[in-house]
């Protein structure tokens, strides 16, 4: 493979900023090539900012999929909105996410209305449009751009990649000249522990459909190396409560058991190698006031 001269490349960063569910980790997945970041039918699943990395002809893309914006209501809501804030404010380049079956609903109108106070380059971007009359597209894309000023406006789908092959020549084209920043082959650059900690917590998203996993978050404790590309992994999940804590175990322990063999498979995908995980669940209580807790996650604690 013929590299290509450090004077000809370009690199950038591109932060995906929307409400909760418009499909900002679906898109991150589909542009990367590879899962990087929780994709689930829950809300606010992702609680810092992770990186996925692309690359298309000279350009590297580095996305920052940032947590969904809305209105907070706990500590934790508003560490996340802070930073979903502050991925956009530090991007060269911010894509703008709306869920075209929902539309203007509240929680787009107050992202487009705070879009002055960033100075970045602002592009829209539509997503869900296999969902919606060609009609309703264009008169949602004329009205956000009224609204807010944008250098350009795609029509996606995610799930199923229309048009995010033409998003991506954009961005790179887009992108400044400049040395890349990561090697040719990496695709994020949220270390192997922590990625694994976020697919265990995805599963406790699936499988648990009360509230619980917002109360949850789970850690790596140890990520041993072993003979012939074994990799041994116990992993802790904390929740605040007893009664918390037999809700994730579940009769038998059938349900801690049942996530533990979904992370294991996704995991053992990443790593291309066999995966014996241990999973363990503890109560720590108040972990969600706890600001160590907020640094692991890669969140700043907020006061009051």
């Amino acid at each position: 493979m013929v590299e290509t001269p450090v004077s000809d490349t370009r690199c950038g960063f591109v932060a995906l900023i929307g409400a909760p569910n418009a499909g900002k980790s679906t898109l991150l997945n589909a542009l990367v090539g590879s899962k990087v970041t929780i994709v689930s039918h829950k809300v606010q699943t992702t609680r810092a900012l992770i990186r996925g990395i692309a690359v298309e002809g000279a350009s590297q893309l580095i996305f920052v999929d940032t947590p969904g914006i809305f209105a907070p209501k706990r500590r934790l809501d508003r560490a996340m909105v802070t930073t979903a804030w502050t991925g956009a404010h530090d991007a060269d380049l911010v894509g703008v996410l709306i869920d075209a079956r929902k539309g203007l609903d509240e929680e787009a109108e107050a992202i487009l209305s705070r879009l002055s106070d960033v100075s970045r380059p602002k592009i829209l971007i539509l997503n869900k449009i296999d969902l919606v009359p060609r009609e309703a597209l264009l008169a949602l894309a004329r009205i956000a751009n009224e609204k807010a000023k944008f250098e350009a406006t795609f029509m996606i789908s995610a799930l199923k990649r229309d048009g995010v092959d033409d998003l991506k020549r954009w961005l790179a084209e887009k992108m400044l000249p400049g040395p890349w920043l990561y090697p040719p082959d990496q695709m994020s650059d949220a270390p192997m522990r922590q990625l694994a900690a976020e697919i265990t917590r995805e599963k406790l998203f699936e499988r648990l459909h009360q509230e619980l996993p917002y109360h949850s978050t789970v850690e790596t404790e140890q990520w041993k190396e072993l003979r012939k590309g074994d990799v041994r992994i116990e992993q802790t999940i904390y929740v605040e409560r007893e009664s918390q804590r037999k809700i994730v175990l579940g009769k038998g322990g059938q349900t801690i058991k049942a996530i533990g063999e979904a992370a294991r498979r996704e995991i053992a995908e990443i790593v291309e190698g066999k995966v014996h995980l241990f999973l363990f669940v503890k109560v720590r209580e108040g972990w969600g006031e706890d600001p160590e807790r907020y640094r692991a996650m890669g969140l700043e604690f907020p006061k009051g």
